[in-house]
């Protein structure tokens, strides 16, 4: 997973020895971490810290995605034989690991895991995606 920040691309990939290969999300949920916004204005004013948190719509990367929204299935004669997997059907989500986010604040609840800073935000307060796909 590459990710963008201001012109400047760092990777990060989801290794074995990574802390978020521990990590489920579930359901409709994304994990975004939040892009580093900068200090200064574009006319050069500094910013005090905590301005650009308290906006209400922040962007950050998409770190991991949840299954999607569970689908219900047509009830069967044999469905007590079938495994569990076979039972839940998901229709996945529009937003991808490594996309930027645009999402609102309000819908977004903060954690911190391993002293970085995250946000769970549900499919429905993300407003916009952009992706760097190869064409």
């Amino acid at each position: 997973m590459k990710l963008k920040a201001f012109g400047r691309e760092k990777s990060m990939k989801l290794t074995s020895d990574n802390k978020l290969r521990k990590l489920i999300v579930v359901g409709d949920r994304v994990l975004i971490k939040p892009a580093k916004e900068s200090d200064k204005t574009a006319s050069g004013l500094y910013l005090p810290p905590g301005v650009q948190e308290k906006e209400k719509i922040q962007r950050g990367y998409v770190i991991k995605v949840g299954p999607g929204y569970p689908l219900p299935l047509p009830a069967d004669e044999d469905d007590m034989w079938k495994g569990k997997d076979d039972q839940v059907k998901y229709l996945p989500l529009q937003a991808q690991e490594g996309d930027l986010a645009i999402f609102l604040q309000k819908g977004a609840i903060e954690v911190m895991y391993e002293e970085d800073k995250y946000f769970i935000v549900p499919q429905s307060s993300i407003l916009m995606l952009e992706r760097e796909e190869d064409l």
